[in-house]
């Protein structure tokens, strides 16, 4: 998983915290146009920084309870008057009642937080609108990706982030100063051309899990459909068995840890074609292709619905003994034997193979655990790059090479078992083993000496082809350069 996909400041624009152009500016006078939630979350976030906030509302006597106390809630007008930066927390629709304060809000900044009900609602942004409305005040886009609780709560109980534009840099630098004082790290968006954008950030639904989501579920669907046809359909129309009732647990269960095990593998994949392109091409300056760039950004995404199915998978496996049909069938079981006169059912195999592949399990469980953990921004924050990339890249793949030690002894010799070829599908378990031993594999190419080398001087700068200058001393102790190819 790639660090810099986690660490870095959102959409990568630059962060204005620790800028010295910045200055605390706790103790200024804050102007609130509105009374609704985020009015009300914004203003006690701004009294507990220090700031002195007057809230314009319509209705005042009827709204000052519900701000605190601290807060003067009178008559826009009278609101505006005080003070020359103001929050206008009111809806789009409701720009056009503030028209009347035109004049009293000239040479103020507005600082509009509102968002649209859908993307792209509008040709045009809401802080665009809002300049064309009031064309003498200098009007900033800000605090709109920041939610009411996050306000009320603190900037530590959600995201930090409070990102700005603006075509004026004093009025940015402003609003920067007083978003720092209440705790926010400012992030400059660049000019008012990038409202729009802002304004489609809190809209967008998990947009970087789309695509991992669907290759999870398109997974899960293939494998249970195979899994459907081996245990279900097979029994049912060679035996004439109903075996219906396994679909819910077993069928399931058989197919979650399918889809865990390729999706671990699909995380180190991409790492795998990258570092073949770089020395097919003999280069790092050339571009992957985009479907390549698009998976390394994803890989975070992957493995965490990687552990979210091997998590699924340990619960369901606990919950197999529960079932009705498993005791129905130990009890089947036992009375066979007695019928039998069998004394001694004991294996010596299967028990080692299910206590191996039990530890196996949980062992690669445990590291799927500190994979996911250490990849959330905050556990990720506290890291250096060498420790992360340890975790992430070293114990990353020791947690494939266990999972598929997992998956080998829970095959054990029944590859080899004509009667687990139902419909001579083979076992889904052979089928999982294809990508990763394939990305194992391909590492232990890659750590060879010989390779390892190369690769390691194309990630440094080196190019297959390149001319490089050399200098070499001669016999009388003086130097000659020369040139040679960088590949030689």
């Amino acid at each position: 998983m790639s660090r810099g996909d986690m660490a870095k400041p959102l959409l990568g624009h630059r962060s204005m915290e620790g800028d010295p152009s910045t200055t605390p500016a706790a103790g200024r006078t804050i102007g609130v146009l509105g009374s609704g939630d985020f009015a009300r979350s914004l203003a006690i976030r701004l009294v507990c920084s220090g700031f002195k906030v007057v809230v314009g509302s319509r209705n005042p006597k009827r709204k000052a309870g519900l701000f605190p106390s601290a807060a003067e809630v009178t008559f826009q007008a009278e609101a505006v008057k005080k003070t020359d930066v103001i929050f206008v927390a009111v809806f789009r629709e409701h720009y056009s009642t503030l028209c009347d304060l035109a004049d009293v809000l000239a040479g103020k900044i507005l600082v509009d937080v509102s968002n649209n009900t859908e993307v792209n609602h509008h040709k045009e942004s809401n802080a665009e609108y809002l300049a064309s409305l009031f064309p003498a005040c200098t009007v900033v886009k800000g605090f709109n990706v920041v939610s009411a609780w996050t306000l009320q709560s603190g900037a530590r109980d959600g995201n930090k982030q409070v990102l700005i534009c603006s075509n004026n840099q004093e009025a940015k630098r402003t609003v920067a100063e007083i978003a720092q004082v209440m705790g926010f790290t400012p992030v400059d968006m660049g000019c008012m051309s990038s409202a729009c954008e802002i304004e489609n950030i809190p809209l967008r639904l998990l947009p970087a899990w789309k695509i991992p989501i669907l290759l999870a579920l398109g997974l899960f669907l293939c494998f249970f459909t195979y899994n459907l046809i081996r245990q279900v359909i097979h029994p049912y129309i060679r035996e004439q068995k109903n075996k219906l009732y396994k679909i819910p647990i077993e069928v399931v269960n058989t197919t979650l840890p399918c889809v865990a095990y390729v999706m671990l593998s699909l995380v180190y994949l991409p790492g795998v074609l990258a570092a073949c392109s770089q020395l097919y091409y003999g280069t790092k300056y050339r571009r992957f292709p985009d479907w390549l760039d698009q998976w390394l950004q994803h890989r975070k995404q992957i493995g965490l619905l990687s552990f979210f199915c091997a998590a699924l998978h340990a619960v369901y496996s606990l919950c197999l003994p529960m079932r009705r049909s498993h005791r129905y069938q130990l009890i089947e079981t036992a009375v066979k034997q007695a019928m039998e006169k069998k004394m001694n059912i004991w294996v010596e195999e299967e028990v080692w193979r299910m206590e191996i592949y039990i530890s196996v399990g949980i062992i690669a469980l445990g590291l799927l655990s500190l994979l996911a953990i250490t990849s959330l921004p905050s556990i990720a924050n506290s890291l250096n790059w060498r420790e992360f990339s340890f975790i992430q890249s070293t114990l990353g793949y020791i947690a494939l090479v266990i999972s598929t030690l997992h998956t080998l002894t829970y095959g054990w010799s029944r590859a080899f078992d004509e009667n687990q070829y139902k419909f001579y599908l083979p076992p889904t378990y052979t089928l999982t083993l294809l990508v990763p031993c394939t990305v194992i594999l391909a590492k232990v190419i890659f750590i060879l000496p010989c390779i390892q080398q190369r690769l390691l001087r194309i990630r440094r700068g080196w190019e297959k082809g390149r001319y490089v200058k050399f200098v070499l001393p001669s016999a009388t102790g003086e130097y000659s350069s020369g040139e040679t190819s960088s590949n030689v």
